[in-house]
């Protein structure tokens, strides 16, 4: 991959490179969607191929399943991992986003949101600001957040048991406020367009293609494209700068993934050992 200019940009590359979200992908690839289980020994040849050491791979693996997303398996001496509920909704959301285009309609609705806790629980606040964060809410003022469009906070929040403290309305701007204006106030958007900028600088010319490891570097590409995708708001471009670089870096992503996916996916077929589950069996981890 091309070296980032900047300490941003190396950020970006060193969050794209983090065993969990390169083994989320990677699981993703494999067994999402699909009644098998992946060997924990061909996750740690693959992501070993990455510069992740084996005890990293464990070691992530682990905190994984800690965190409900995985699961694990035993056939024989060999330890297999799958999914969990909670993880192919985590890949299920991701994709989502992944595929969801910048230049998509909007009704000029927004979700509006203000909640209330204590200061003793500043850990839960930290929780939910990061979560509203990743559903694509800014801070307008005073505690009141927004989001373009219907947002399902219900489900964004409800294993934070916040319901009590959380109030949520549909909402449509009335004059003299300014939707232009509103946007400026609740997000960054030099921060959102540096974030795509940096994407299409690191990935644009194609030289991350040019290495011997096609899996590895689609795994990097799904990774980084997850988390930025993720990220974005999803802002009405009609409401943003002409030269808005999400729409660029959206068309980039899916050129080089459809570019890479055969390769990669003929690999992994040959490396990635899995073993067919059956519902009973998943049922009953190790």
């Amino acid at each position: 991959m091309a070296v980032a200019d900047s300490a941003d940009g190396q950020a970006e590359v060193a969050r794209a490179r983090r065993p969990q979200y390169l083994a989320l992908m990677l699981f993703g690839l494999v067994v999402y969607e699909r009644p098998v289980v992946l060997a924990a020994s061909s996750v740690i040849d693959i992501l070993g191929e990455l510069g992740i050491s084996d005890y990293a791979v464990r070691s992530t693996l682990t905190r994984m399943t800690d965190r409900g997303l995985l699961a694990r398996y035993r056939r024989g001496r060999e330890v297999y991992w799958g999914l969990t509920e909670h993880g192919s909704a985590v890949l299920r959301g991701g994709q989502t986003a992944a595929h969801q285009s910048p230049d998509g309609e909007w009704d000029g609705t927004w979700t509006v949101l203000g909640f209330s806790l204590p200061e003793d629980q500043r850990a839960l606040r930290h929780q939910l600001r990061s979560r509203l964060t990743w559903g694509g809410f800014g801070v307008l003022h005073s505690g009141m957040w927004i989001a373009p469009g219907v947002v399902n906070v219900a489900s964004l929040l409800e294993d934070l048991k916040v319901e009590d403290r959380v109030q949520v309305f549909t909402a449509t701007p009335a004059a003299p406020t300014e939707i232009d204006q509103l946007i400026l106030d609740a997000y960054d958007l030099d921060e959102i367009a540096h974030r795509y900028t940096g994407f299409l600088a690191r990935w644009g010319d194609h030289s991350a293609l040019s290495g011997h490891n096609p899996l590895g570097t689609l795994l990097i590409l799904q990774s980084e494209w997850a988390q930025l995708a993720r990220a974005d708001p999803r802002l009405p471009l009609a409401h943003l700068p002409d030269d808005w670089p999400a729409v660029a870096a959206f068309e980039l992503y899916h050129r080089l993934h459809r570019k890479m996916s055969p390769h990669a996916e003929q690999l992994c077929a040959t490396r990635a050992r899995t073993v067919e589950i059956t519902d009973e069996e998943r049922d009953r981890p190790a």
